[in-house]
């Protein structure tokens, strides 16, 4: 049941995956409070030698590529790439790899052949609040509804500002129903998008990274309300034309001129093309560019903002820092940190369901590196891909300086390391509505091997070796493979949040609270259905039984009622939970039907769901009752009692995983 549930939510989560990112005083540095038993720290690695700086020039970096590229899309079924590093004002190498069109044979061309590289749209979103920033139009700081003709509710009375959707700590829970879709009438104009979806407020402004598309969207409509331009003319004329990207465009459909350009999109190189994706909050991801367009976005920003932003604007956007989780990697303004070799990048990553990319500034090397893929690729290759290209570029041309790396002592880090374990609960993620179910589903947990290292299984998509966690300070884990670092926030001796290098400026995991922790509440869950199953499917069973030896039901009267009753809600309660999952495998199978064509799907489902459970729970209690006044068997009050226990999982799980209500923002 566990690894049927997971597989069918896999189309979901690639939409809500990861890309594995002054005003926010609330938060704050974040104290590293140890338990006083903790020891200091004790000893220090050997030494980390200094690597030999390769000079970046066309010639090594291609020979270089063409090493690293070609067997990394072949292992991972991944279909065609392309790769583009810049350094100043001028590319150093834009190439593609692969296929644009497997079936054709068509390459891909760094600067004919158009990607989609999701969410690094936004950086030209954030680039163009930027403008209006510069001129005078937009105050990060100032509420938001300054500038919206609707209204966003305050929450924990302080308002949205423009600074904490920069930053994706505007509190906004995720939100997927108007996300994606293969249909292209599910695009919607923003002034009709925005009120429609605006999600649910779960944290407070300024104070926890949570990743929201609706708020970068968000964003975009402020733009074109206080530009006095529609939002895809704007990025036309203000960030497409100074940059010279002619071959780039956020309208959905594509233009004509430049649909003969598209890559297909694929799950993997030997399966079919998939049809061109809709992202509905367009300014968060709906860009198609050519690779050579993307270097000329990059170099703009390279060059103090280019030809896009004033150099104090680009500065701004550029050298903010919010308050994290430690020492971990945060946001700036729009892009997100990502520090590698001792060297700081502000970036941004992208996925929509087929394509995978990421884009990397190095302004202290003048450097910028951007790759994007068209396949999701074998088990989540993408990821991998990116990660590695990320870190053994930087080890190539950006290695470390030589130095020491702190350790914990062994005893002191093992007791950290038990302090961690536990299931925990992503911040992106929903959790007023139905959806918060694939949260229970797809907890996250934290362990300890059989050495006392900690063991973090939800984050090893975000890297392409294997994890070696050392704690190299109190409560900071570095994986001595990649670098990448892994902190926590402890209060008086408890773990209150957690995060990684790779996610920590947008992502943050706070420990699953008791009546929602999957480590029990899974197998219950199973334990339920399979006793609830046991209990329908038996009732037909036994009357065949019954009937061929020419008996008759025992029970009479109430007791015949109550027994029958808790067997129609049982049945009741098993429609519903297939309900439930033939509801993921459509998503899975099609993403467009979380726009609207699964509705009636929806809708009876959270009706059918509560009327089962709390039907159940009362006639499993009612059967229980009599099966006890009537002093039956031992075994018919055993199995009576059990039902129960059942009906009050399966109770506790629709109140408490909202499988019910008539909302239709999820």
């Amino acid at each position: 049941m566990r690894s049927t549930i997971r597989k069918l939510t896999i189309g979901l989560a690639a939409l809500i995956a990861l890309p594995l990112a002054g005003q926010l005083a609330a938060q704050g540095p974040v104290p590293q409070k140890a338990p006083s038993a903790a020891a200091p720290v004790a000893a220090l690695l050997p030494s980390v030698p200094a690597k030999e700086r390769v000079p970046l020039d066309a010639a090594d970096l291609e020979a270089w590529l063409d090493g690293f590229m070609p067997y990394a899309l072949e292992r991972g079924r991944i279909a065609g790439a392309v790769v583009v590093v810049v350094r100043g004002d001028g590319p150093v190498l834009q190439k593609g790899y692969g296929y644009a069109d497997v079936a054709k044979r068509q390459p891909v061309s760094p600067d004919a052949t158009l990607f989609r590289p999701g969410s690094v749209s936004k950086l030209l979103t954030w680039t163009a609040v930027m403008q209006q920033v510069e001129a005078g139009k937009i105050d990060l700081d100032k509420d938001v509804n300054a500038y919206l003709d609707f209204v966003i509710p305050p929450f924990a009375g302080k308002p949205v500002t423009m600074r904490d959707i920069m930053t994706h700590t505007a509190g906004f829970e995720e939100s997927v129903r108007h996300l994606i879709s293969s249909d292209p009438k599910a695009a919607l104009p923003l002034k009709q998008l925005m009120p429609r979806a605006l999600p649910r407020r779960v944290f407070a402004p300024g104070t926890t990274p949570a990743y929201s598309n609706y708020a970068t969207a968000l964003a975009g409509y402020i733009v074109e309300r206080v530009s006095g331009e529609p939002f895809d003319d704007y990025i036309d004329k203000h960030v497409f034309a100074p940059t010279g990207m002619t071959r780039s465009t956020f309208r959905q459909p594509l233009p004509e001129g430049l649909k003969p350009m598209m890559s297909a999109g694929y799950a993997t190189v030997t399966q079919k093309p998939k049809p061109f994706e809709i992202v509905v909050p367009a300014p968060a991801g709906s860009l198609s560019a050519t690779g050579a367009d993307m270097g000329r976005f990059m170099m703009a920003h390279l060059n103090d903002g280019g030809a896009l932003l004033k150099p104090e604007t680009a500065r701004m956007m550029h050298d903010f820092r919010a308050p994290g989780v430690g020492p971990l990697n945060s946001m700036a303004l729009g892009f997100y940190e990502q520090m590698v070799n001792g060297h700081r990048a502000i970036a941004h990553g992208g996925d929509t369901v087929w394509f995978h990319s990421y884009l990397w500034l190095f302004p202290d090397s003048d450097i910028g590196l951007y790759v994007s893929m068209n396949s999701g690729g074998q088990g989540g290759a993408t990821g991998a891909v990116r990660s590695a290209l990320f870190h053994k570029f930087a080890d190539r041309y950006l290695p470390a300086a030589p130095g020491t790396i702190g350790k914990v002592d062994d005893a002191t880090a093992r007791q950290h390391a038990r302090m961690m374990a536990g299931n925990y609960i992503s911040s992106r993620g929903s959790f007023t509505n139905f959806l918060s179910l694939l949260g229970l589903i797809g907890q996250a947990k934290l362990g300890v091997d059989a050495d006392g290292k900690l063991s973090f299984p939800a984050l090893d998509a975000l890297s392409a070796g294997a994890r070696d966690w050392v704690e190299v300070e109190p409560f900071v884990w570095r994986d001595a493979n990649s670098g990448e670092r892994l902190a926590a926030e402890v209060r008086d001796g408890k773990v209150v949040r957690l995060s990684v290098d790779a996610a920590s400026p947008f992502m943050v995991f706070e420990p699953a609270p008791a009546g929602k922790n999957a480590a029990w509440l899974m197998p219950a869950l199973i334990a339920a259905l399979a006793l609830v199953a046991l209990a329908a499917v038996a009732w037909p069973v036994r009357a065949l039984v019954r009937r061929s030896y020419g008996t008759k039901l025992a029970l009479e009267g109430r007791a015949r009622r109550a027994y029958r009753l808790s067997r129609i809600f049982s049945w009741a309660a098993l429609v519903a939970v297939a309900g439930w999952m033939g509801l993921i495998a459509a998503f899975s199978a099609d993403v467009g039907a979380l726009g609207g064509p699964t509705d009636w799907l929806i809708i009876l489902l959270r009706i059918l769901t509560p009327v089962a459970a709390l039907g159940l729970t009362a006639t499993a209690g009612w059967h229980l009752w009599l099966s006890w006044t009537d002093k039956r068997r031992w075994t018919a009050r055993l199995g009576a009692a059990l039902l129960l226990l059942a009906a009050l999982v399966l109770l506790w799980v629709t109140f408490a995983f909202n499988l019910y209500g008539f909302g239709m923002v999820y």
